[in-house]
């Protein structure tokens, strides 16, 4: 695979115009959107590169509230009519270093993101939206569970995802 970095902050620098997973929205949404979202303050996205600076895999973290009616009894309770999130978004491996672990790799820097975050300020789960039904079984897999009203909507208690990276 050749030297790779630890997953950092998106910069202008940063090579976009290579990679692609095979999902058009997210290759669209890294190499048009992801810097303008960046400096308006919307999200924070952050890649690995390769030895030349190209983005081989990505993802965004993002603030947000999902409605109580929304979320699993374990996500609710106790919990106001808005409940606070984390919302990890465009999650992406570049197609040739798929099956290497970097997407684990990049759940697992995006939870410990989320859990420094988390510490100054009320965070009660991670959320995503899975794209695809593939993408709704890697989350399952990795401790996630459907919202009550949308089974492409998926979360992760903080608690949960804290045992998650301990493991």
């Amino acid at each position: 695979m050749g030297k790779i970095t630890e997953p950092q902050p998106l910069e202008p620098e940063h090579r976009l115009s290579q990679f692609t997973c095979e999902e058009e929205v997210l290759d669209n949404w890294l190499k048009k959107r992801a810097l303008k979202k960046q400096y308006l303050g919307a999200s924070r996205t952050f890649v690995v590169c390769n030895e030349e600076q190209q983005v081989i895999a990505c993802y965004s973290l993002a603030t947000g509230a999902i409605e109580n009616k929304e979320t699993p009894g374990k996500v609710r309770r106790n919990m106001p009519n808005s409940i606070p999130v984390m919302l990890l978004g465009r999650l992406a491996v570049d197609y040739r270093y798929k099956g290497r672990g970097l997407g684990t790799g990049l759940l697992r820097d995006a939870i410990l993101r989320t859990l420094t975050v988390a510490q100054q300020a009320g965070i009660k789960a991670l959320l995503v939206h899975a794209l695809s039904e593939q993408a709704k079984l890697f989350y399952k897999y990795h401790g996630f569970y459907e919202s009550t009203n949308n089974s492409m909507t998926l979360l992760i208690t903080l608690d949960d995802a804290m045992k998650s990276v301990a493991d």
